[in-house]
Order: C-alpha cells, then structure tokens, then sequence
C-alpha cells in the first residue's frame, strides 16, 4: 500500500481543519464499535458482514457529529484532532479512526452527509435504488462489484453483466444472492473486463482503495469514504444513510 494517496487525504483534511481553526482547539474525538443491532439493526437477512462477526462500524463522535468507518480491525480512541492527523496510518485500525474522523468533522462542518450506515429495510431499498440509477446512469454496461453487499448482489446480478470480488475466504468460490464470488486474485482481469467499478468505500479503510482508482470509470458505495470521497473528488452512491 502506497502512503502518497493518505498523505494526500491528510492534506486536505488538514486543510479543512487549518480554515475552520479547528487545529488548535482542545477537540476530542472518540471513537468505539457499534454492536450489528445498533448498526443495521433487523435488514431480513443474515449474510450482512457485519451479522457475520467479521466487521464492525467504528463511530466517530466530533462535537455530536457521527461518523462510521467499517473495518476488521477495531478498538476504543480517544485524543485531539492533531494527533490523528499525525498518526501514521499503517494498520486497518488506524485507518478506520482516521477515515471515521473524518466523517464525523466533515459531517459536523456540514461539507459531507450520510455519514451514518442505514437500518432496517435501508440496505434493501438502496440495493433498488441504486440498479435503478446505473441503469439511467450507464445504461446496458458491465459491472464490477467490488465488496460483498447481499442487497446490492441480489439487485444488480439479475439486471446486469456482472461480476463480483470479495475478500472474505468464506465467500469466495460461492455463489450467493445469484453471483459467484471471485477472489482478489481475479481483480486485475476483473478490471480490464469491466465498464464500471462499483467499490466499497471499506476499500479506503483496508488500503485496497489505489488499485481501483484507473482509467476505468469508479463509482464508491456506502458511508465509510463519504468525507474522503468529498476531500478527494470520488463519485459515491448511498441512497439510505443518514
């Protein structure tokens, strides 16, 4: 994973605190895991990641604004704005305190929104949502997923040529929601094939996020990149978060 591409996110970040005068003040940032029930609480189904232990959404508190970042890597943090922006980014855990940092002070200084993942019945209607879109959007076009999402798979595998990519060993091989599931291992050829990439803003978190950012057209989904995904410029589709 290349450090250019966070440095880059910092900066910016840095640059949003430095106009706000945020740097200087005695800010305390706290962040802690959020059990499945806070976090999606009852979406009808069980093959969520987050239903299956392997995830959890750290949440960022800044000044009574939220903000979340998915992650496998979790734990409590609390301290000052300046010490997460020096903090060295070189582990998942890191990342998703800073990711989720950002959310929160982005949502606060009202320059990002939906930085709060959907419940209920929200991952389902932003599954339909969402096919709807790409089909205005792209019309007839090949897509990559990259990040298992049960709605999103079930919605766009039926209506679209479609392939999917995920990290999870017990997915991989499988075929749920009506897609196979492919490996890291297939992204590259997976790349080339497809006319858009359709990637989890987890990828920000867990340092994959550089590999989709090529001359094939990216469109992000979820509320993990929301703040990062404005610093940066990326196209990101969450139709439910709050």
């Amino acid at each position: 994973m290349s450090t250019k591409l966070y440095d880059q996110i910092k900066e910016r970040f840095a640059s949003i605190c430095d106009q706000y005068d945020l740097m200087d003040q005695d800010v305390t940032v706290k962040a802690r895991t959020l059990s499945t029930e806070e976090a999606i609480g009852d979406p009808e189904a069980d093959d969520f990641p987050l239903q299956q232990g392997r995830e959890r959404l750290m949440q960022a508190d800044f000044s009574g604004s939220l903000g979340q970042a998915f992650t496998d890597r979790f734990g409590d943090f609390k301290g000052p704005l300046r010490e997460i922006l020096a903090m060295p980014l070189e582990n998942n855990y890191r990342r998703a305190i800073f990711v989720a940092t950002i959310n929160a002070v982005m949502r606060h200084l009202g320059l990002a929104d939906k930085t709060i993942h959907c419940r209920d019945k929200g991952p389902a209607d932003c599954a339909a949502a969402l096919a709807a879109f790409l089909a205005e959007e792209y019309g007839d076009i090949k897509i990559l997923q990259v990040g298992f999402q049960p709605a999103m798979v079930e919605a766009l595998a039926k209506r679209f040529d479609y392939r999917i990519v995920d990290m999870d060993p017990d997915n991989i091989g499988t075929e749920k929601r009506g897609a196979r599931i492919e490996g890291p291992d297939a992204t590259a050829d997976a790349i080339k094939w497809a006319d858009l990439l359709l990637v989890t803003g987890t990828t920000v978190v867990n340092g994959t996020i550089e590999q989709f950012l090529t001359d094939t057209p990216v469109l992000f989904y979820g509320t993990t990149i929301a703040g990062a995904a404005e610093l940066m410029g990326w196209p990101r589709f969450c139709a439910c978060g709050t």
